[in-house]
């Protein structure tokens, strides 16, 4: 008799990220030689500046390929502190940075040593679907918090207050928001400071696109009073460094919180590659040209993305203000997002993503990534609208 291979119950609440399936699924389609313009994957389309890839390829001759803390390097905690500060005008020690192997092991991290089973999560939706994924994984009651296009996808905060019980332990906040590019205001930010200090709720700050924000500067909860010894913040180098696959990525935390999220680290991934991390100190050091650029480029395809899809029948799409996602709302096209998705891929070449990717409440609308180039910009636009002639 073979063994049974038995798969435990709470794997059945595990979710997925569905860009790298669509991403599978298109380059499966490129094998068979169909031409597919990639607008699903949020991946900077850059390469990761030389100074940083140098940085790397000398760590690595000057050893440094071994176990090192399971916290992070030192010299990067450090380099982290200092960024923060300067970035986010508060002091921060490097005790409460903990880096990781990308951004994701902060949200798991978080919530297992912050939240216990059968207490409430309050998560933006639609968002980054790993929140959902993972409050449901460790049996905790997910809380969606709806981002309405008819707020700019923005947050109510008054809707979020009727959310909150006394079960309430938790808040995920997302600005520059995935996948709708939306950036809460300082209104919005006071207001979420004085709820979580009237309910005593822990924040998770997601702030992987902070730096990649239009016609404004960057606000962190973590600035507003009272919110430094309850607050999580979540960033990396992934999208600001075109670091996707370095892995690499840190959350700023009170100390006690850290030890903890420390603790996770050795028990799961042991510590985060050496080599990578001095990379990350010579990305957060060295020179921003690269960046600046970057981000002037993102925010021309954005201008370019918007205006395209506004000329398309059945298209409607609002201006974001940060990140390099649009959100269109394709309602009046008369089929599901599913549906859409799975016809732009698969009839005109274009690979796109369900709103539904990123909850139930994205229903009617589609991800597009604009971390492509004008030309195929320009080409996905012209087959978007061809296919909307065909349907």
């Amino acid at each position: 008799m073979g063994l049974i291979m038995k798969i435990a119950e709470s794997m059945s609440r595990l979710g997925t990220e569905t860009a790298f399936e669509v991403l599978a699924r298109a380059r499966a389609l490129e094998g068979e030689g169909r031409s597919i313009i990639h607008l699903e994957i949020g991946e900077p389309d850059f390469d990761t500046p030389a100074n940083i890839r140098d940085a790397a390829k000398k760590a690595l001759d000057d050893g440094h390929t071994h176990y090192g803390p399971s916290a992070g390097i030192p010299a990067l905690r450090e380099a982290i502190a200092t960024e923060i500060g300067r970035s986010r005008g508060i002091e921060v020690s490097p005790a409460q940075v903990v880096v990781v192997p990308g951004g994701k092991p902060i949200i798991f991290f978080s919530l297992l040593a912050c939240v216990n089973p059968g207490e409430e999560v309050i998560y933006p939706n639609p968002g980054f679907p790993i929140y959902e994924s993972v409050i449901n994984w460790i049996g905790a009651k997910a809380v969606p918090l709806p981002m309405r296009e008819a707020n700019s996808f923005g947050i109510d905060v008054s809707e979020l207050e009727t959310l909150i019980s006394p079960r309430t332990s938790f808040l995920i906040l997302n600005s520059p928001a995935n996948p709708t590019g939306a950036v809460a205001t300082g209104e919005q930010l006071a207001r979420i400071a004085e709820l979580a200090i009237e309910h005593d709720f822990i924040v998770l700050a997601d702030e992987i696109y902070s730096r990649i924000i239009y016609g404004g500067e960057h606000l962190s909860l973590l600035t507003f009073p009272g919110m430094a010894e309850r607050l999580i913040l979540l960033d990396g180098f992934s999208k600001i460094y075109a670091m996707t696959g370095w892995r690499l990525g840190y959350g700023v935390m009170p100390e006690k919180l850290a030890f903890w999220v420390g603790r996770l680290m050795t028990n799961s991934n042991s510590c985060t590659a050496s080599f990578t991390q001095i990379a990350g100190i010579e990305a957060l050091t060295g020179p921003q040209d690269e960046v600046r650029a970057m981000v002037a480029e993102f925010e021309r395809r954005r201008d370019f993305i918007v205006s395209g899809l506004n000329k398309i029948d059945g298209f409607s799409c609002l201006q974001p203000e940060g990140a390099f996602y649009v959100f269109p709302n394709i309602t009046a096209l008369g089929r599901t997002s599913k549906e859409l998705e799975i016809y732009f891929l698969e009839e005109c070449g274009v690979a796109m993503l369900t709103g539904t990717s990123f909850g139930a409440l994205g229903e009617g609308y589609i991800r597009l990534s604009y971390a492509n180039s004008v030309e195929n910009i320009t080409e996905a636009l012209h087959r978007i609208k061809d296919g909307v002639a065909r349907l």
